[in-house]
């Protein structure tokens, strides 16, 4: 036990946000659990390996990051300087056009919540602004924390359940992104400006998130209503020679040797990487789709029937399991690529690198500004919204258009803001 304090308080050292540190490590551990599949991948047949792209991403990744740490660049003003003070209000104004979006939804659609086909049946239009609620809150919450002079647990007890009203608000909508996004968002603004966050104190709370939100899903999935055509669970009717069904069979049983509570916990984990190694396998086949994805994002918002980028991931990746006699995905669901799924469909091993160097190049510059300019200013919050929708993102992949318009937002917010108080973390 006295070994382990010493070893204990150099973890703990560690600035568990750091640019250097929090995303490549959710990665990392992402992929990392998802290794004990409980004979998933024999059930879909993974056979190409996902990690030449995984270590290409972090190895990317930390090449933007260092240069840019090393140049001290920051993002430039673009001579934008005196729109600065226009911001907050602008928030607002997002904020008041997001509550009366939600307002209208909910009155009009039902709660997400208690169906995944009523989820997908909420308006489109009323659906996307609603986002805005959240998104403001959290911005106008985490700003109005960083400018107290003393923040105080009392203090920090009220932003906290004011934060915990808003993300009930969209547990009703049956939506874990915004959570996810809020609650992380939230605990690094706690980790900058009331108390740091030890690196200990953050792997035990993040067990606790991950089972919470597992689980989530896992009851949202177990109390649908399987009458509906949007929840059928049938697979596809695909002949099969009995050798091939037998083999099925044996795989199936090997998987439900396992309680389906215990195969939730690391569910989306197991998911991810079968998708991802499909979307590789899928490329070696039939080539990448050179943008389509990509393109997908702003094609869903044009008139008439779009087809989103999620639901073709779900056509490639069920397009090499159906002959096999099984979906990895319902036909009529939406399938989270992960962030290298998604580069990977549309350019490979080239786009990987490029986009995760991308990554590092943004959330460093933002770092930046923050050392630059203290953590008492805007640039905090904007790092925080920013590194922990990227880290997201390693799951769902960036494929919503009103998360892109978030994070051009704040990163344009951040560059334009002037910093007036110097506070040094």
């Amino acid at each position: 036990m006295n070994k382990l304090k010493p070893f204990l308080t150099k973890v703990n050292k560690i600035d568990t946000f750091s640019p250097y540190f929090f995303l490549p490590f959710i990665l990392v551990l992402y992929f990392f659990i998802s290794l004990f599949d409980f004979h998933r991948f024999d059930l879909f047949n993974v056979r190409v390996s996902i990690w030449p792209a995984v270590i290409l991403a972090l190895v990317c990744y930390y090449i933007g990051v260092y240069i840019i740490d090393k140049l001290q660049w920051t993002i430039p003003s673009f001579g934008l300087s005196f729109l600065g003070k226009y911001v907050i209000h602008f928030v607002v104004l997002l904020t008041l056009i997001g509550l009366a979006s939600y307002l209208m939804m909910i009155f009009g659609g039902g709660l997400g919540i208690s169906d995944e086909s009523t989820r997908r049946n909420l308006d489109p239009k009323l659906n996307f602004f609603s986002q805005l609620l959240w998104f403001g809150i959290l911005l106008l919450l985490s700003y109005k924390m960083i400018l107290e002079k003393t923040m105080t647990w009392k203090k920090a007890l009220v932003y906290g359940s004011i934060f915990a009203v808003v993300m009930f608000l969209f547990l009703l909508m049956g939506y874990r992104t915004p959570l996810v996004i809020m609650l992380f968002t939230g605990i690094i603004i706690f980790h900058y400006v009331v108390k740091r966050v030890k690196l200990t104190w953050f792997l035990s709370t993040l067990v606790v998130i991950g089972v919470a939100f597992t689980m989530f899903g896992f009851m949202r999935v177990m109390t649908e209503d399987t009458t509906k055509e949007f929840n059928d669970r049938s697979q596809p009717d695909v002949e099969l020679s009995v050798e091939e069904e037998e083999k099925l069979l044996t795989v199936e049983q090997k998987v439900n040797l396992t309680p389906k509570w215990m195969r939730a916990l690391n569910g989306e984990m197991v998911t991810g990487h079968i998708v991802l190694s499909k979307i590789m396998e899928y490329t070696k086949e039939e080539g990448y789709l050179n943008g389509e994805i990509h393109r997908g994002i702003f094609s869903t918002v044009l008139p008439g029937e779009q087809i989103s980028p999620r639901m073709k991931v779900t056509e490639v990746v069920n397009s090499l399991s159906v002959e096999e006699g099984k979906y990895i995905t319902r036909p009529t669901r939406t399938t989270t690529p992960t962030f290298i799924g998604q580069l990977f469909l549309d350019g490979g091993y080239l786009l990987v690198a490029i986009g995760f160097l991308l990554y590092g190049v943004l959330i460093s510059l933002i770092y930046n500004k923050v050392k630059q300019g203290g953590i008492r200013s805007f640039h905090s919050v904007a790092y925080a919204f920013v590194i922990t929708l990227f880290t997201v993102s390693m799951h769902t992949g960036l494929l919503d258009l009103i998360f892109i318009l978030m994070l051009g937002f704040v990163i344009i917010a951040s560059s334009i803001i002037k910093t007036e108080n110097k506070v040094r973390y």
